[in-house]
């Protein structure tokens, strides 16, 4: 149990990490805007997993 939550907070903590990441970038204007999308892809699917494994457990 405690093992589920620390995956669940290291992938929310993934999320917000590329969201924080690609604002910077964004801001910044140091990258084009394929490279947000892949670090907003990339958060999504990070809370995807923890949103599907959170529906597994409680089954």
């Amino acid at each position: 149990m405690k093992t589920q939550n620390i995956i669940d907070l290291i992938l929310k903590a993934v999320a917000v990490g590329m969201g924080v990441a690609s604002l910077v970038i964004a801001i910044l204007n140091a990258a084009p805007v394929q490279v947000n999308v892949i670090l907003l892809s990339i958060g999504l699917a990070a809370l995807a997993v923890q949103a599907l494994s959170k529906s597994d457990q409680s089954d």
